[in-house]
Formats: C-alpha cells, sequence, structure tokens
C-alpha cells in the first residue's frame, strides 16, 4: 500500500513544503529579533537559514511503520559557522517551534551547553521573544530563578541543562538545543541525551558551535563525523550538516575569504567590525588566534597561542627604583606550583593618576626552586638558571621540594619594606602557606584561575606593557617566562595564561597578573586640580 503524505500528498521520504512553511510562518509572525537594530523585527529567516538548514531539517519526512504517521528524517542537526552569524537566534527560536510548534505533547525541550551561564545565552533570548510575542506572552508562562519556558495547554516545558548535571539526567527528550559544543568538557552530556531520545516520534538534537581548538574532543569529533556524512550520506540518513569553515590555508586578512565562514556577513553580521578584528590580529598573536577561530572559523588553529613579542617586554622595562615602590601601596601576587618546581613572588605598586589619569606601574619578582632542580632548569635555560641564582634572581633552596620557611622569610622582608595591603594567590598548594601568612598578620585573597578571574588582569597587563606603563627592570628570569607565556581563549574573547602542560615555566607572569589584580581594584584618588 502507498502511503501519501498528510500534508502534501507525496509518497517516499521527500521535503514536505506544507511542514517546512509552517515552521516558516512560526518564526516570522509569532517570533521576533530580540538584538541591536534588528530588535522587535519579524524574525524573517535569512536565505541560507531557510534554504540550508530549517527546510530541510522540519520539511524533509518519511513514514514511519512503528508509529503509523510521517515523521522528521533528521534527527541531528550539526550547525558550525562563525560568531555572531545569529546562531543564539536561530536556536532559541528552534527551542520554541519545538515547544509549541510541533504537536507534541509533553514535549521536554533542553538548552544544554558547559554550565548554566552559557545555556542562559540562549535561554534569554527565547525569553525575550516569548515576552514581545502577544500570542506566545499569552500561551506560555516564564520562570526566570528556575529557568523554564512551560506551555500549561500540552504540559511542555522548555529548561537548561549544564555539563555538570549529565549524571543525573532522567527525562525523554523531544528536543536538545546544544549550544558551543566545542566548550563541552567531555561527552558526557551529548551522550547522555542522545541515548535518551529513544521514545519520542521525532526528537531533534540542533547543536550550534565554532571551531574548537582540541583536535581529539567531542566537538573536534562530531565535526569530522558530520564532515563525513556530507560526503557520503549514506552514512547517517539521520545526520543534517551545515559548516562554514574557512581553509587553513586561506588568507586571514583577505576580505573574500571571510564570507566562506560567515552567511551573516554584512546583513546582521558587521563587516566593519570584522575588518576592526583583523586589524588588532595583525599585531597580535592572541588576538590572531582567536580571530581565525572565532570570525573564520578555521580549525587546526593551536589551543595556545604566543602571547607577547619579547620586543615589546623588552621596549617596557624602564628602570624600577625600589625606594619608589615603598612609598606607595603595594599588592603581590603569590603562584607556588608544587614543592618539587618553581614558585614565583610578584609585588606591584602605582604611581599617582597624571594630568591625563593614566598610572604607571613598577613591578619586582622573587623566584625560588629546590636545589634538585638546578640541573634541570640550566638544561632548559642554557645554563642561565645558575647565572640568575648567582646574580640573586633566584633563590634555589636545599634539598628536593621547596624549603617553604625560606619563602615565608623573604615575604616577611618585603611585607617589612613594601607597604603591603593584599597578596592574590592561586588556592592551589597554599593551604599551610596561606595559613601561616595569615598568622603573620598579612591580608590574603584567593584568586580563581578561570577565565573570569583571569581575563580582565591579563587584557589590561597587555595593555599596560604595550602602552610602556608597566616597568619591570629586565628581570631575566622573567624574561625567559614571558617567551613561554601562551593564551587560551574562550568563546567569549576571554584570555588566561596557559599552565601546568609546559615544559617552560610561566610562574611569575600568574603571579604578576594576581598581584595586578588586586592593585587594580583598590580606588585611585584622584588628582587635585590646579587653578591659576
Amino acid at each position: 500500500m502507498t502511503v501519501r503524505c498528510d500534508q502534501c500528498r507525496a509518497t517516499g521520504r521527500h521535503v514536505c513544503r506544507p511542514r517546512a512553511q509552517r515552521v516558516i510562518d512560526i518564526f516570522s509572525e509569532l517570533l521576533v529579533h530580540t538584538k541591536g537594530r534588528w530588535a522587535r523585527a519579524p524574525f524573517v529567516l535569512a536565505p541560507w537559514q531557510r534554504r540550508d538548514i530549517v527546510v530541510p531539517l522540519f520539511g524533509t519526512v518519511e513514514f514511519s511503520r512503528e508509529w503509523g504517521r510521517w515523521v522528521r528524517r533528521y534527527r541531528t542537526a550539526w550547525i558550525e559557522v562563525a560568531r555572531k552569524n545569529g546562531k543564539s537566534e536561530l536556536l532559541a527560536g528552534v527551542a520554541i517551534v519545538l515547544l509549541v510548534g510541533d504537536d507534541e505533547q509533553g514535549a521536554e525541550v533542553y538548552g544544554a551547553a558547559r554550565d548554566r551561564e552559557q545555556a542562559r545565552k540562549v535561554f534569554d533570548v527565547a525569553v525575550r521573544m516569548v515576552e514581545l510575542s502577544p500570542i506566545l506572552s499569552r500561551r506560555l508562562r516564564v520562570y526566570r530563578q528556575t529557568k523554564r519556558i512551560v506551555d500549561d495547554q500540552t504540559g511542555s516545558y522548555y529548561e537548561i541543562v549544564s555539563a555538570d548535571a549529565a549524571g543525573n539526567l532522567g527525562h525523554n527528550p523531544h528536543g536538545v538545543i546544544f549550544d558551543e559544543v566545542l566548550t563541552q568538557p567531555s561527552r558526557d552530556l551529548w551522550d547522555a541525551f542522545a541515548t535518551a531520545m529513544g521514545a519520542r516520534e521525532q526528537p531533534l538534537m540542533l547543536a550550534a558551535t565554532t571551531a574548537g581548538d582540541d583536535p581529539v574532543g567531542l566537538c573536534a569529533t562530531e565535526h569530522d563525523y558530520t564532515e563525513r556524512v556530507l560526503r557520503q550520506p549514506h552514512l547517517d540518513r539521520r545526520r543534517l550538516g551545515y559548516i562554514r569553515n574557512t581553509p587553513k590555508d586561506a588568507d586571514p586578512f583577505d576580505p573574500k575569504t571571510w564570507r566562506a565562514a560567515n552567511p551573516a556577513l554584512g546583513d546582521f553580521k558587521s563587516a566593519q567590525t570584522l575588518r576592526d578584528e583583523a586589524n588588532k590580529a595583525k599585531h597580535n598573536p592572541a588576538a590572531l588566534k582567536a580571530f581565525k577561530q572565532f570570525h573564520l572559523n578555521m580549525w587546526g588553529t593551536s589551543a595556545l597561542t604566543a602571547w607577547l613579542e619579547l620586543t615589546v617586554w623588552d621596549q617596557a622595562a624602564g628602570l624600577v627604583r625600589v625606594e619608589e615602590m615603598t612609598g606607595r601601596p603595594a599588592f603581590a601576587g603569590l603562584d607556588l606550583a608544587s614543592t618539587t618546581d618553581l614558585a614565583a613572588w610578584c609585588v606591584t605598586t602605582a604611581s599617582e593618576p597624571d594630568h591625563a589619569g593614566e598610572r604607571t606601574f613598577d613591578a619586582i619578582w622573587r623566584f625560588w626552586a629546590p636545589e634538585a632542580r638546578q640541573a634541570g632548569l640550566d638544561e632548559r635555560t642554557g645554563g642561565q638558571a645558575s647565572v640568575w641564582a648567582r646574580e640573586g634572581f633566584l633563590r634555589f633552596t636545599e634539598g628536593d621540594v621547596i624549603d617553604y620557611q625560606a619563602i615565608l622569610h623573604d615575604i616577611d622582608v618585603d611585607a617589612r619594606r613594601f607597604d603591603l595591603r593584599e597578596i592574590g594567590y592561586d588556592r592551589w598548594g597554599m593551604t599551610q602557606l596561606s595559613q601561616q601568612l595569615t598568622d603573620a598578620g598579612l591580608t590574603v585573597i584567593p584568586v580563581g584561575q578561570g577565565f573570569a578571574s583571569m581575563s580582565p588582569p591579563t587584557k589590561q597587563w597587555e595593555g599596560l606593557i604595550r602602552s610602556r606603563r608597566y616597568r619591570h627592570g629586565g628581570n631575566p628570569v622573567m624574561r625567559w617566562m614571558i617567551d613561554n607565556v601562551r593564551v587560551q581563549t574562550d568563546p567569549a574573547g576571554n584570555v588566561k595564561i596557559h599552565k601546568g602542560k609546559s615544559a617552560d615555566k610561566v610562574d611569575g607572569a600568574i603571579a604578576a597578573v594576581m598581584a595586578l589584580d588586586r592593585c587594580l581594584r583598590q580606588p585611585v584618588r584622584k588628582r587635585r586640580a590646579v587653578f591659576v
């Protein structure tokens, strides 16, 4: 018996135009854009969104003998484009379609991401779409505190779930909106949802991301698999892929190549912004890495990238006068590392603002390492470590592990010499020493090592160095470490110095960023105006 589509009366697997048009109409008639100059305008899908994603995704159907009805063919959709190409708005729109436009009773729709903050980005857009729609705002109830949108008419809801909840899932998802897959720490959340969708007639997991930089992680694995499916559709007839990458060998500064990864360029992605980012990337290795990955959607960029040219660091050296530093409030950073490796201490002070409101910062360092590490450090530094020790820039303590009493003694010397207000420290390995410093009457403040905590002071540090307002005196140990510094960049453009996997050390840079962070948090006394 020939079964004809209940919408368009066609037979066999095909694109059902009435089904696809219904979704297109939901976008244009019920949904609006929520940001920028497009805010409150009807969500008319761009040609590439309509042609390459929405129509095939919602219109391609087949008859299911198991369910006795026509259902969507695709169960997984992979969208991979550069940042600022409207992914969040499209994902939010699809979430609402799955919630109210899919004729599904008790639909469970989940917004999945690395953490709740990331998952909120799409959820908040969906909430705004509901609030701006007279029809949807009457039908749906929004619970901001619990991050839920509820449809009492069908008993359906849309809520967010983060990666740390993967082991607690007992859900029956009808739809999953997976945002920025490149940030997922493992496959756990992805696999938890993928294996939970079997009880629905036409479940859908829609994943969107920019290119990742981990060659073996979840994002790379699903990217590679989707590319294979695009080349050989018979491998997985239930996966739809839309991938817009820039080739590795393309000139990143040639505007002709930018459209490859940016289908919305000149529409709702600003060409001028892209030009500005390209100009910034020409002179900044970290910015170049971020530009390639996030704006050109280019795979193969290193997860870590060089941060600062040594010539820039050398030009900022300046003459550090300790006597000037002793008359100012001082702030320090302490990076202890492991007991068998190198530890770093940095003291930073700031001058009074000049007439332009600018301040100059001065910094000095101390470094410690167990004497058992001297040969290894000499090998990694071309014999310079022993020279640094003789000149007083590096202190080797007796034994196989760092002598904490030596560190406490040297910190006490600086505490007596400077007006030491606060010490920022990395919590790792610092439980005992932080208590000893507190007992000595010093104020110690833990500083998180994630993007949120480290990005602002790291960016400000770079700006001060490049503007030659950070004097470091040319400390040779720090110069070696600056050449070792690599940075990681997240999808939001935040940066942090990478530590822990490199054979070379960056502890002095971590200590400097923490010291600067504590210094910058203090209120600045404004220069009194002088009237003649």
